[in-house]
């Protein structure tokens, strides 16, 4: 036996362990024949396959063929024969896995007694051509890339191809249907068929004899490579009569019409394979039948090294996201670049995703049903493992964040944030009263005090819009489509959040008014020194309910972009100088140097709100100690969410939906002072 050396893996589709299945065809011997008695001995038929041609293999979840070292391959303790893989439908045993030439070759014992076995023997006894479906799991896979070559089973192959380095053989099942042209089978003649069943069993014990080289039970055994030599035939023997040879070559005549007739016009390979193997009608008509049946797919094996992590990785690469290398670790980023470069396109994302959710066809002409496959839909994908839905919406949201913050986001900076459970109405308590310490009396007395409240209400509501990625998105092979959409939702959000926290801002004129000793007007009251100066004497001389002052600090001058300029330098200037006097530019200093942060908006001079001004600005306070306005989030959740699916039966796409819940609402009056600005 050889030692399986644990080599690295490498490539893209190099890391988890999978299961492998691939068909081939078999061989059952025929019953041993009754004795003197009549009672037939209870010696337990065998059977062997050509079960591996060793070529490259097309599946069905994989991106690029696999080729099966046979070099690397061991058996699993106990591998025993099932009938379509139902591990509860009993058939037998392995007792030998031998690779011959380059090919697999797997011989056993139907040893059960099971309904099962006798199903599988009689069918066999009549004719019938099973194949068989082999089960392995696989270790170490090896991904050749493209312009490289790899010699395996002794062939040379061209990539992109991926090579099972690493495999052991757990199970074979008797399968109607298989695929490797590379294999072929026969069923041995049963009791004394002449001189071709004696040839028959024969070949048989010629292929047990070689398999069991290797016999199944040894954990861990790796197959043993048998180097064979081709038969060598010599026709006519000496000492044969005219008469003989012409009997011999009229039965040749014969075999050679059943075959052409067998074959017709449409299996010219077929026949002429029988004509010089010398197979005879039934034989030929077999292998025409087998032919002709639908093929299933050479090996059934999802791809469970293309991790859904992997896929995102490979959409953000092609989406040219800015940052993906903080997203994804550099094992993730170097296999989604290996696989797919930059240029994932939607087909090719959507057609990784219904193979893994077992879809079988090879390409996107049936759109609709690569769609359904792709979204788990009418496919039965319990071996899954790559979610569609959590991709997209992955993808998706890292994008809508992109478009979410590409808006103005002036309002996060002058609001306070609330987290709400719901959508009810939301009120909160600010405590206040005669909450002043007192001094304590000569036998220890503390005074109370007394407390009252103040309530302010808020309450969110959702916002949400469905923009579609179509058939022509599709069709044209568009992965943008799934970027830039996401943008828009996210750029949608954000814009909407703008509209409503300003809407309700601006419309203050009962909130910003003189009776609330928070509103200036008159022309010195334009943003300057002294209209700086005055803002801050009037936001100072705020008081609470008990006529005290509030003790709280202005911190944020707002103004509309107009302003932004003598504002930014109110805050950054050492002195301002004034050069329209008479007496020409003399140097001022500045006073408020520093002191307050400077937020411009957009919002605050547009036509379209209540409110608007292009001279008006505010002194607010620091919304963590009094907000003028609080934003409130559903369980905290300040960013929109981002869904997808496949769009419902009168749309042809995927659909995707972004919703936000948010709530907007004034608050305390003595956080902040409006100045007109003007007369």
């Amino acid at each position: 036996m050889k030692v399986i050396r644990n080599q690295p893996a490498s490539g893209p589709d190099a890391n988890a362990p999978r299961e492998l299945t691939f068909t081939s065809d078999i061989i059952i011997e025929a019953a041993a024949p009754a004795g003197q008695d009549g009672q037939v001995p209870r010696t337990p038929r065998k059977f062997n396959m050509e079960a591996y041609g060793g070529g490259p293999l097309q599946l069905s979840g994989w991106r690029f063929p696999v080729v099966v070292d046979l070099d690397g391959l061991s058996i699993r303790n106990g591998a025993k024969a099932y009938l379509e893989h139902d591990r509860t439908s009993r058939v037998g045993h392995l007792d030998g896995v031998v690779a011959v030439g380059g090919k697999l070759r797997v011989t056993g014992v139907v040893s059960s007694t099971s309904p099962t076995a006798k199903e599988v023997m009689a069918d066999a006894d009549n004719g019938y051509p099973w194949q068989a479906s082999i089960g392995a799991g696989v270790q170490q896979v090896e991904f050749v890339g493209e312009g490289k070559t790899v010699t395996v089973n002794g062939r040379e192959f061209a990539g992109p191809i991926n090579v099972a380095r690493r495999s052991s053989l757990a199970e074979v099942s008797f399968v109607g249907n298989g695929a490797d042209d590379q294999t072929s089978a026969s069923i041995a003649a049963s009791g004394k068929g002449g001189k071709n069943a004696a040839k028959e069993r024969k070949n048989m014990d010629t292929v047990t004899k070689e398999a069991t080289e290797v016999v199944a039970g040894q954990e861990g055994a790796e197959v043993e490579t048998v180097e064979t030599q081709p038969e060598t035939v010599t026709a006519g023997a000496p000492g044969q009569t005219v008469a003989d040879m012409r009997v011999q070559a009229a039965a040749e005549q014969e075999r050679i019409a059943a075959v052409r007739k067998a074959c017709g016009d449409k299996h010219p390979d077929i026949a002429a394979q029988a004509i010089r193997d010398g197979w005879d009608g039934t034989r030929t008509e077999l292998e025409v039948l087998r032919a002709e049946r639908p093929k299933a797919p050479a090996a059934h094996i999802p791809d469970t090294t293309l991790s859904g992590r992997v896929l995102e990785a490979a959409c953000m690469l092609s989406g040219k996201f800015g940052g993906v290398e903080k997203l994804y670790d550099e094992k993730t980023l170097e296999a989604a670049d290996k696989r797919f470069g930059s240029d994932l396109g939607l087909q090719e994302l959507l057609l990784e995703c219904a193979w893994a959710n077992g879809y079988t066809g090879r390409s996107f002409r049936e759109s609709r049903a690569v769609l359904r496959a792709a979204f788990g839909r009418d496919v039965q994908a319990g071996f899954s493992t790559v979610d569609i839905d959590g991709i997209l919406s992955n993808v998706a949201n890292k994008f809508l964040l992109q478009g979410f913050f590409s808006v103005e986001r002036v309002w996060r900076n002058i609001c306070a944030v609330r987290n709400v459970r719901d959508f009810k109405t939301s009120t909160s308590y600010r405590l206040i009263g005669a909450d002043q310490y007192q001094p304590v009396g000569r036998g220890g007395e503390i005074k109370s005090g007394t407390l009252g409240n103040e309530t302010y209400s808020n309450k969110a509501d959702t916002y949400a819009i469905i923009l579609s990625v179509d058939r022509r998105d599709i069709i044209n092979d568009d992965l943008g489509a799934i970027t830039t959409v996401p943008r828009k939702l996210g750029r949608g959000s954000g814009l909407a959040i703008n509209d409503v926290f300003w809407t309700i801002f601006l419309n203050n004129a009962t909130f910003f008014a003189a009776g609330n000793n928070n509103y200036l007007a008159g022309a010195n009251t334009a943003l300057s020194i002294d209209g700086l100066t005055g803002a801050e004497t009037t936001f100072n001389n705020q008081v609470d309910s008990d006529g005290k002052p509030i003790g709280i600090v202005p911190s944020i001058v707002l103004v509309p972009t107009a302003l932004n300029a003598i504002g930014t330098q109110l805050f950054k200037a050492a002195e301002l100088r004034d050069n329209t006097t008479g007496k020409g530019a003399y140097p001022t200093n500045n006073p408020h140097q520093g002191k307050y942060q400077v937020q411009s908006s957009r919002y605050l001079a547009n036509a379209k709100y209540t409110g608007n001004s292009a001279a008006a600005w505010y002194l607010l306070a620091d919304p963590a100690d009094l907000p003028v306005i609080e934003v409130a989030f559903l369980n905290g959740q300040e960013a929109p969410t981002i869904e997808t699916a496949v769009a419902n039966f009168d749309v042809l796409g995927i659909q995707m939906r972004g919703y936000h819940d948010f709530g907007c609402a004034l608050q305390d009056p003595r956080g902040g002072v409006r100045s007109k600005g003007s007369a």
